[in-house]
């Protein structure tokens, strides 16, 4: 599957979702001999791809600020969006081995990118209702553009993306609900009188209420240096599974072909001669 623009000539890699309404293709560009990936957003329907475009307008913002690219392709609105890996917040977001501060600070960060997104709030809340937050290794936060526009609603508001800022806050927080988590009580109350109307008013709740930075303990220091790097220590495990793995069946083959195994018979043999004394 491939589609051409001015620029580009975009191949699909990896289809993420399809539907009446638009398709969300990962694609590498055969443009450049890097082979760059991109997200690629498919309007297929001709009243969604309006709408989508108004909702930039109607904000005075430019749809050309979030996206790299956009063009034409058998009657579909086409939109290339920068493609980042996938690490979705609900999954890489380890709350029960974080502290209240490092959690809390998270927090801090999914609010500092809702406010410096530069996208109408429409597209926002789609982005915060649809799980489309994503965690980076040094617990920065940032946006995928995988969204399914079935549910655009150009009436959406601030109000609207703080109240569901507040309740991803909310579930980040949870694991710290039996702890002294004063911004977990506040976001508890707030959110069932839906009392947000600023991404401002959730930065300052987060801010005055935030646990000051404690000292930990050893054990629970070395839990966190583990859950953080849990990643890459399966990585060098695997490796090691693996080389184990190599080295099992080339002494299994060396066995069947030679009738021993040379590498350990130069270990073994090594002992024999000792000085000038031979052991027999």
């Amino acid at each position: 599957m491939f589609y051409q623009s001015q620029k580009m000539k975009l191949e699909c890699v990896r289809v993420v979702k399809e539907s009446e309404i638009n398709d969300i293709l990962i694609c590498q560009d055969l443009n450049t001999a890097a082979r760059n990936l991109y997200t690629l957003l498919v309007i297929k329907e001709h009243q969604t791809a309006k709408k989508y475009l108004e909702v930039f307008e109607q904000a005075g913002m430019s749809a050309q600020d979030s996206y790299i690219e956009s063009f034409s392709d058998k009657g579909a609105l086409c939109m290339v969006f920068e493609y980042k890996q996938e690490r979705p917040l609900k999954d890489f977001y380890m709350g029960e081995s974080y502290t209240l501060t490092e959690c809390e600070s998270v927090c801090i960060n999914v609010i500092m990118t809702c406010i410096t997104s530069n996208l109408p709030y429409p597209i926002l809340y789609l982005l915060l209702k649809q799980g489309q937050l994503h965690l980076s290794k040094d617990h920065t936060v940032y946006f995928s553009y995988q969204i399914d526009l079935t549910e655009l609603d150009s009436e959406k508001s601030e109000r609207d993306c703080a109240v569901a800022c507040a309740s991803v806050l909310r579930e980040l927080l949870r694991p710290k609900a039996s702890q002294k988590a004063f911004s977990y009580r506040l976001l508890e109350k707030k959110i069932s009188r839906k009392s947000y109307d600023k991404f401002t008013e959730l930065y300052k709740d987060i801010r005055i209420t935030a646990a000051p930075g404690q000292k930990q303990g050893i054990r629970k220091k070395m839990k966190a240096w583990f859950s953080r790097r849990q990643e890459g220590l399966f990585r060098v495990l695997l490796c090691i599974c693996l080389v184990l793995a190599v080295l099992a069946l080339v002494s299994f083959l060396s066995q069947l072909i030679f009738g021993d195994i040379p590498w350990l018979r130069i270990l073994f043999n090594g002992f024999k001669t000792i000085g000038t004394e031979t052991l027999v």
